[in-house]
């Protein structure tokens, strides 16, 4: 019912949607930071980013020390694996 009405705002008002890149699912009424995130040139939906958060936790607290140009990699390289699996697998 919810995704109903914002369906049929997005119809009334010509609202953009986006599609998740890694699920392919719509985001309807797009938030940056809310119900979306844009890592390394993609744009994902918030269930995908919490999930490629909770695979990259593990292994960012092993990392000493911390180097952000790794992390950056580490962030492209998880979300290039996601776009070509169709998911985020979780272990």
């Amino acid at each position: 019912m919810q995704y109903q009405s914002l369906f049929l705002k997005y119809k009334e008002y010509d609202m953009k949607t986006l599609t998740c890149d890694v699920c392919h699912s719509i985001i309807y009424v797009p938030v940056t930071g809310r119900n979306y995130f844009h890592l390394a040139h993609r744009d994902i939906c918030e269930s995908c980013h919490d999930k490629l958060e909770f695979q990259m936790k593990p292994i960012v607290r092993t990392k000493s020390p911390f180097n952000y140009n790794w992390y950056a990699k580490l962030v492209r390289d998880s979300v290039e694996k996601a776009i070509q699996k169709g998911k985020v697998e979780v272990k």
